[in-house]
């Protein structure tokens, strides 16, 4: 008798149902993601990232390669508001361009310019991008200078490097990979990403940011903070946190780094 009882849970009419298990809803926050047709890292590092609660619902477009000329492609399609209105179909709290070179490409007012068309074609959620989540996310840490680790091709890092200076952040160091094939940016080891991002660490470097949303940074950020002894950001983490802060949810789970300060659900450290 007693094993039943404890094994029942009782609703609002006081009727006894079995235990259930989590079953991945949204219950604290639902984030609407319009996301790379060829890419897989970010929904897999946000569902690692989330605890019981968050929830992460995906509408794609296609990026015809990893330079400035698919870039542009892809972001003058009509399938970018088509991709949003879907998204924004199903009853989100926050919608994330998950796009960090996409929505930096042109620089800060370009990346404005895109939140104000998701507002537009879908009213309602909060609107992010990668970009704008990143710059929240180093003011968060209270990142000044900074060194930079990026998997693009050069014209592409540039681009990173201006929009981050413009923004206020000199950036000392970086490096990058010269990887133009999307699936080869999954492809990169977090143990290559770890190397990576050590080689741009300089003294002068108040943090590290670490772009591309289909790049593996999250498993690595917590040994990276502690071997350098600094923030470090990553695209991903970054998109993630600012839906958070967005929404008000405390939905993260604990071993992703300094930035979750105050987001780490204590369901999920239990």
């Amino acid at each position: 008798m007693n094993t039943l009882s404890n094994s029942l849970q009782a609703d609002t009419s006081g009727k006894a149902y079995p235990r259930f298990r989590y079953d991945g809803s949204g219950d604290l926050a639902r984030i609407g993601l319009i996301y790379i047709a060829s890419s897989v890292v970010m929904e897999e590092e946000m569902w690692a990232m989330s605890a019981p609660g968050v929830s992460t619902h995906t509408a794609r477009v296609k990026l015809p390669k990893v330079t400035v000329e698919g870039i542009e492609a892809m972001m003058n399609a009509p399938e970018l508001e088509q991709a949003a209105r879907m998204a924004g179909a199903a009853p989100i709290d926050v919608l994330l361009f998950g796009g960090t070179s996409a929505s930096f490409l042109h620089g800060t007012a370009y990346d404005h310019a895109l939140i104000e068309k998701l507002r537009q074609w879908v009213p309602g959620p909060k609107i992010t991008t990668a970009s704008t989540a990143t710059l929240a996310a180093l003011k968060q840490v209270k990142a000044g200078k900074v060194a930079l680790a990026t998997p693009y091709l050069p014209e592409i890092h540039e681009r990173a490097i201006r929009f981050l200076e413009e923004n206020g952040h000199e950036v000392v160091k970086s490096a990058y990979l010269g990887i133009s094939d999307d699936h080869a940016l999954a492809e990169v080891s977090l143990e290559q990403v770890y190397d990576h991002v050590l080689s741009v660490d300089h003294p002068d470097a108040t943090a590290i940011f670490v772009s591309c949303t289909n790049f593996r940074t999250v498993g690595a950020i917590e040994a990276l903070e502690q071997k350098l002894g600094k923030p470090v950001i990553s695209a991903i983490q970054a998109s993630f946190w600012h839906c958070l802060e967005l929404t008000g949810a405390v939905g993260a789970k604990p071993g992703y780094g300094v930035l979750f300060n105050g987001r780490t659900a204590a369901s999920a450290a239990a």
